[in-house]
């Protein structure tokens, strides 16, 4: 079964209503052998703030060293989004596969009239997929209630209920007790259920579950937050006291979690006060959990908890902020963020389902300048015209009617000045949409054979195998894969196609998601299809900025780094006793030194100092003395001319370094210390993100990957996204695929070969291959295969690698000298 069947079938499940109870999702799981009977899950519950508290946990847990599963609901643009093994999507071969096994139980259940809803069956694609990654523990969002949620179809080993007011009464009950007795029935067997429920439905909880451990909230003024303002129990009282200190800056939050035994101090990247309250939730399951787990991994776990949509700031000058708010209470919540922020003008970008109570939602925003409302590409969208005239009756003095998100944010982007804030706000969907202003990616694709172009089609889950085969043929020339809404790939395909090119679109038809394109023509046909597309509707034109940009043959050269016209030759020194191909050569500084010297007098522009090995089974080295080790070198190497780049995934490591003279930041764990970001933002300097599963390599770790190259492209995305949300300008960011780290052999030799896709990054890339033992893959020795390494030099700097990192400077300086040479000549003096 392909992609697009899978996922087709899935979503036209959403036809049938919601049916309370868990007897069809047991029936499920037994027909598919009890997938969830050989894992331990976490449940957590609530009215609000369940998904970040999941999410928080999930981090934590990871952090301490777990392998962890985290479904929660809804998603953004990608059903895989609800299913994650340790931060990673599901891949769509699992969802093909699990379709492939429950589609014929699922039919025959719908024809006896006993159809199984989307919810409940994402919800046991979920499960299974836990089971077959042999997860330590999963981390389940309750959809709705508790008792008759399909997540609790499990058994869980511990449970939260966050908090409790009236929603879903129509299913769930029309008082506060009612809804709470239901969200009560999650409570595990042996441990007490975890609480930030109040009032009415704490007591109501006491009775239904027995063992609680209660979490209350306040800010640090003393002053209760929205949660505990009708407390009966003050937070002295609760078993877990938190408090809510503040923003530290646009992108974290202080607070402080505290029993009667200990004292936690932590940031998260969470703003609001309610999120306090949550970290403490987290924090009293992960030790349920885990009773081990250190103070150390709940700091890194909760700090490195990022939950897109939830006020995202975006950028500043202006800032931007995206939150996916759908209801007043959450509206509330919002505008109280926003007072921690000093702007001058708010702007708004608004747009929400027709069911919300508009003017309550408004009412409850703060002040605000001028409105651009929009319309999410969703069936249940508000029509915009609706949406502006319930601000023109509150008195807004500036109400634009708009269409598509995307189209409404860069117009409201341009009005604001560099002082004002935007705020994209009022349901998930048009947050979703407006966050691919970021994250949408235009990967260019080098076709050299028709199989490379029906290759690309497939990835694209163009539908029809026969299309496919008729349209490589166009692809061979210029071909661009991206993704775009359904009404957006109409009209692509329907100019691309008036201008003699092709357009092949995914045979995904789900209402709201984004569906795969591969536009495919000459270079002018595409410059033809910009042009046109800047007066179509739907952001067309904000699609046609994305296509321009990613055409440009290179970025333009502006900070002066080696890499901006050429290859640049990075030479790797490790000052370590145990790296994998040079341990011990150059520990001594001295040693180090002349080793420095020597490559720069070869050719290299940047030296890469690095004091920890992460070979497989490399042992930690503490941070003192990975200090010891580098910046002693790096003083004495910072006068060569060439740039000095520190390897390390420590701050403080980081930190020191750069003091010591070092120019760039090379991060192989690609920003898992959360200070590695802003201390690249802080200084300005160069900062290299990896990609990577392990660091050190875990070897003969099995990675599911469907296509790794475009994988890889996309969970790069986040982390670069993460730098540039904590200041670091994209100009500043180098990109590194990670051969070596969590792929295969084949794998790494897929990435070395269209390095020119990570293009569509819009950021210099780094290709890492000196050594390593891919090259077995080819007959060579692991190790040492100079002649591999040099042969896949050329490779990379052919396809347009701006830096090569490699250990053999002169062999592999020749190597970019012949690839550039044979691809421009001109740029080598005669004799040179």
């Amino acid at each position: 079964m392909e992609y697009h069947e899978a996922v087709n079938f899935l979503f036209d499940l959403r036809r049938f209503q919601v049916k309370p109870g868990t007897e069809s999702i047991q029936r499920l799981l037994s027909h598919l052998g009890d997938p969830h009977e050989g894992v331990s899950f976490v449940q957590v519950a609530g009215s609000n703030g369940k998904g970040s508290t999941a999410r928080m946990l999930d981090s934590t847990l990871r952090e301490s060293g777990l392998s962890v599963g985290l479904y929660t609901s809804p998603h953004f643009d990608d059903v895989r989004e609800r299913v994650r093994v340790d931060g990673r999507k599901i891949p769509e071969s699992a969802v093909s596969a699990f379709v492939a096994e429950a589609k014929p139980y699922l039919v025959e259940r719908a024809a006896d009239g006993e159809p199984l809803t989307f919810f409940e069956t994402v919800t046991a694609l979920a499960l299974w997929y836990f089971d077959r990654a042999a997860v330590d523990v999963a981390v389940l969002e309750v959809g709705m209630g508790g008792e008759l949620d399909a997540t609790s179809a499990v058994d869980p080993v511990a449970s939260a209920v966050t908090n409790v007011s009236l929603e879903h009464t129509a299913v769930l009950g029309d008082t506060i007790e009612e809804i709470a007795r239901t969200k009560a029935a999650v409570a595990p067997a042996d441990n007490p259920l975890v609480t930030g429920a109040t009032g009415e439905a704490l007591a109501v909880i006491r009775e239904e579950s027995g063992a609680v451990l209660t979490v209350g909230g306040a800010r640090s003024n003393g002053g209760a937050d929205s949660d505990t303002a009708d407390d009966t129990d003050t937070d002295s009282d609760a078993d877990v006291r938190t408090t809510y200190e503040g923003r530290v800056n646009h992108q974290e939050a202080a607070v402080t979690v505290a029993t009667d035994d200990e004292t936690l101090d932590l940031r998260i990247p969470l703003l609001g006060a309610y999120q306090a309250k949550n970290a403490g939730i987290a924090v009293a399951l992960a030790r349920q959990v885990r009773p081990d787990i250190s103070d150390a991994a709940i700091h890194r776990g909760l700090r490195n908890a990022h939950w897109p949509g939830r006020f995202e700031v975006m950028g500043t000058a202006p800032m931007v902020v995206l939150d996916g708010a759908h209801n007043p209470d959450a509206c509330a919540q919002v505008a109280t963020v926003l007072d921690e922020f000093d702007y001058d003008d708010l702007h708004l970008v608004y747009g929400a389902m027709h069911d919300k109570d508009h003017a309550e939602m408004v009412a409850a925003l703060p002040d605000v300048s001028s409105v651009t409302t929009c319309h999410a590409d969703i069936s249940r969208g508000e029509d915009p015209e609706i949406l502006a005239s319930v601000f023109e009756r509150v008195g807004v003095p500036d109400v634009e009617t708009g269409d598509a998100v995307a189209a409404a944010l860069e117009r409201t982007r341009a009005r604001a000045d560099s002082n004002d804030c935007v705020l994209v706000v009022g349901s998930l969907y048009v947050v979703a949409e407006a966050r691919t202003t970021w994250t949408r990616t235009m990967i260019p694709k080098t076709h050299r054979t028709l199989d490379d172009a029906r290759a690309t089609l497939e990835r694209a889950n163009v539908a029809d195998e026969g299309g496919r085969r008729e349209r490589a043929a166009t692809g061979v020339h210029r071909s661009i894969h991206t993704r775009v809404q359904r009404r957006q790939a109409r009209h692509l395909r329907e100019e691309l196609l008036s201008l003699g090119g092709d357009c092949a679109v995914s045979g995904h038809e789900s209402g709201g998601e984004l569906v795969d394109v591969v536009l495919m023509g000459t270079l002018d046909q595409f410059d033809r299809l910009t042009t046109n597309l800047r007066e179509r509707p739907y952001a067309l034109a904000e699609v046609a900025a994305e296509l321009e940009s990613s055409l440009k043959t290179s970025p333009a050269a502006e900070s002066g780094y080696p890499w901006e016209d050429k290859t640049a030759v990075m030479g790797i020194l490790n000052v370590t006793p145990d790296s994998f191909h040079d341990g011990g050569e150059f520990y001594d500084i001295d040693d180090a030194a002349e080793q420095a010297a020597a490559m720069v007098e070869a050719g290299a522009d940047i030296i890469d100092v690095g004091g920890e090995s992460t070979r497989p089974g490399a042992d930690d080295v503490p941070v003192d003395e990975e200090i010891r080790r580098v910046t002693p070198v790096i003083e004495a190497i910072s006068d060569l001319d060439a740039l000095v780049s520190v390897d390390t995934r420590k701050a403080a490591v980081a930190e020191a370094a750069l003091d010591a003279g070092a120019d760039i930041l090379n991060d192989v764990t690609g920003l898992e210390d959360p200070e590695m970001r802003f201390l690249a933002a802080e200084r300005d300097v160069p900062i290299i993100v990896m990609h990577s599963i392990d660091a050190p390599v875990i070897p003969d770790k099995d990675i599911d990957y469907d296509d790794v190259v475009e994988d890889v492209i996309d969970e790069l995305t986040e982390r670069v996204l993460l730098a540039e949300k904590a200041g670091v300008p994209r100009r500043n960011i180098i990109i590194d695929p990670g051969l070596g780290f969590g792929k295969s052999n084949a794998e790494n030799f897929e990435l070395l070969g269209r390095a020119d896709e990570f293009r569509a990054l819009g950021c210099p890339v780094l290709v890492g291959h000196s050594h390593k033992s891919m090259f077995s893959l080819v007959g060579e020795e692991a190790g040492d295969n100079l002649a591999a390494t040099i042969a896949g030099t050329a490779i990379a700097a052919d396809r347009g690698a701006d830096i090569v990192r490699v250990h053999d400077v002169p062999e592999n300086v020749a190597a970019v000298n012949v690839a550039l040479a044979s691809r421009d000549a001109n740029r080598f003096e005669d004799g040179a």
